[in-house]
């Protein structure tokens, strides 16, 4: 398969902060690549780059080919982009902001109509398509935002945190959009801090912070490099300072963190380990409110990575 998206050694600076340091990776045509990381790790910066909003300090980038430098205007037409804030016309209804949308991107006439309900159809919203978007909920108008996108047929889109903030039930239409949109051959650049979703819809994860790729690979290649390691939460019943160099000079605790009175340990076997946490925060007069127990995944990564959890 060919790159549908290439990026080499991208780099952004505002004065004194250096938002992307150096960033590279690469997608595969009719692949799903998630940019996952905290908020601040550098995702929107790097996309809006890619979709020409930003010009980088350093590097480059193409889409299907074309360098965003070099050959900005073709790499723009091979692209439709979802932003993270509703680009939409409150005041006009559902159609009227596609049909507006549409002649930006040249469609007229009975093309534009044709294509304008297949995209209602796509995103679920023919039965609402005269209604005002002031009218609907937040999860409507960021399905309006991705159809706004589809209309010129792009070969690659990019979706800056679609579901963010929006209600459980939208959030899995625009995540069944995402799947059936890559299933007809589209490649995805989706960015994320929900790492449920970077694994339910990526082929290929990149996870990003402080302005860097710090990892990338399947989900599965990610998982393995923290081994058989399991991630254990306790809530205490005050500062865990008092207790914390006891458990990190633990035996089988390889790394852990500490948040308001929440305790992240990776952990190689958490049955012989969390009696020996037990033990050492009944000495120190501390007590454990509740314990969970987590198998591997990415936030155990993005852990065992920084030393911070995904969220922090």
């Amino acid at each position: 398969m060919s790159k549908a998206i290439e990026v080499n050694n991208l780099k952004k600076s505002f004065g004194e902060l250096q938002a992307v340091q150096g960033v590279s990776f690469s997608a595969e045509a009719g692949e799903v690549l998630s940019l996952l990381g905290p908020n601040g790790a550098g995702k929107s910066t790097t996309i809006s780059m890619l979709s020409g909003l930003l010009t980088p300090s350093e590097g480059d980038a193409s889409i299907m080919g074309h360098s965003i430098s070099r050959e900005p205007l073709l790499a723009k037409a091979a692209l439709g982009v979802v932003p993270q804030d509703i680009a939409l016309y409150p005041d006009l209804s559902a159609r009227e902001n596609l049909d507006f949308w549409g002649k930006m991107y040249g469609l007229r006439g009975g093309a534009l109509k044709i294509r304008v309900d297949e995209v209602l159809e796509i995103i679920g919203l023919s039965d609402r398509q005269k209604d005002k978007v002031s009218t609907f909920s937040g999860g409507m108008k960021r399905r309006v935002n991705i159809g706004a996108a589809l209309l010129h047929k792009p070969k690659v889109i990019i979706m800056d945190e679609p579901t963010v903030g929006i209600d459980p039930q939208s959030r899995r239409h625009i995540l069944e959009n995402v799947k059936q949109l890559n299933a007809q051959g589209m490649t995805v650049l989706y960015t994320t801090h929900y790492m449920e979703e970077a694994a339910e819809l990526s082929n290929h994860i990149a996870i990003m912070d402080m302005g860097k790729v710090i990892a990338y690979g399947t989900h599965d290649e990610l998982i393995r490099m923290v081994g058989e390691q399991t991630r254990i939460e306790v809530t205490l019943n005050m500062e865990a300072e008092k207790v914390l160099s006891s458990w990190r000079s633990t035996e089988g605790v390889s790394k852990i963190d500490s948040l308001d009175g929440k305790v992240t340990a990776l952990v190689d076997d958490s049955n012989r380990v969390l009696p020996r946490l037990f033990e050492a925060a009944s000495k120190h007069g501390v007590r454990i409110t509740s314990v969970d127990i987590q198998e591997p995944n990415l936030e155990t990564v993005f852990l065992h990575l920084t030393g911070r959890a995904l969220r922090d």
